[in-house]
């Protein structure tokens, strides 16, 4: 069996964190939600994540200095300067909003609203956590340990749990967290993650280097939809523009669209259904070019 063997000083840093990655994994995934010192709202995942003691109940997670330009993330300077933060547990039906909402906006931008998630007030802490989360912590922060000032360098945040808030729907019979029911995800290496319920391991695509548009600017019919999920609306969200009229248009002659038309063209309820559906199919094969023209088409009916 051939080895190969690696001086982590003497290989680049982003080849280093990549198979640092790759190896460690599965890693839980911390969807930390900070307010700064002016009220703006920050909400960023961070896998470098886990829970270290339960009286008192510490997490601990790490935003590390980014290795292409050595700066610092708004998680963690938002941590430094008001000691609070609530770490949000994502499960498989807000991956995407998730993975969305780790697009590096600038700041300001309120990643809630991108991701199309649902701010919910904290009793003890001014940052929100997420509603649609499974299971929120609100936290104080005792301590951030920096393990370095180069770029890849962590900083560890100590949290210490001050209240616990868990959707009753994944508990059990006995009150403990189903883990099925909970459905949670991890991260492994590059655009792969860790599903602990029905198939394990599943491929998503990251956000788009350049910002996709997010959420909060889908046109309303697409986000009104009630058969597209908050998956759905992240991928198209995670797109960085949106099909012209022209392009929408000369879409309908596709064979299954054209199809789908002559079917349902005097039950335009059911025309606009089907097309919504056929959206949702194409998105789920990530298909998203065609989904995009074919949900536009859906709101022309």
């Amino acid at each position: 069996m051939s080895i190969r063997t690696i001086d982590p000083r003497e290989t680049k840093t982003a080849e280093v964190h990549a198979l640092l990655l790759g190896a460690i994994a599965p890693r839980p995934i911390a969807f930390a939600s900070t307010i700064d010192l002016e009220g703006n709202v920050n909400l960023s995942p961070f896998s470098f994540f886990n829970v270290f003691s339960a009286r008192p109940p510490i997490l601990v997670f790490s935003p590390a200095r980014r290795v292409r330009d050595n700066t610092s993330k708004h998680t963690l300077e938002n941590a430094e300067l008001t000691r609070e933060v609530v770490i949000n547990i994502t499960n498989y039906d807000i991956v995407e909003q998730m993975s969305l909402a780790s697009t590096e906006y600038d700041r300001g931008i309120n990643e809630f609203v991108k991701s199309g998630l649902t701010p919910e007030a904290s009793l003890l802490i001014k940052a929100p956590r997420v509603k649609e989360a499974p299971v929120a912590f609100e936290c104080k922060v005792n301590d951030i340990i920096s393990l370095g000032p180069e770029g890849g360098a962590g900083n560890l945040v100590v949290c210490e749990v001050l209240l616990m808030h868990i959707n009753e729907s994944i508990l059990d019979e006995v009150g403990k967290i189903d883990p099925f029911k909970l459905d949670a995800v991890a991260r492994m290496g590059g655009d792969y993650y860790l599903r602990a319920n029905g198939d394990c391991i599943f491929e998503l695509p990251k956000p788009i280097r350049n910002k996709g548009i997010g959420v909060d600017k889908l046109p309303a019919f697409i986000r009104e939809s009630v058969i597209l999920t908050g998956n759905n609306l992240a991928r198209l969200g995670n797109s960085e523009t949106i099909p012209t009229s022209k392009e929408v248009e000369h879409f309908k002659s596709d064979p299954i669209v054209s199809y789908t038309y002559s079917k349902y063209q005097d039950d335009h309820a059911k025309l606009k259904y089907e097309l919504e559906v056929l959206g949702k199919k194409l998105l789920e094969s990530n298909q998203v070019t065609e989904a995009w023209k074919v949900l536009l088409l859906s709101g022309k009916v």
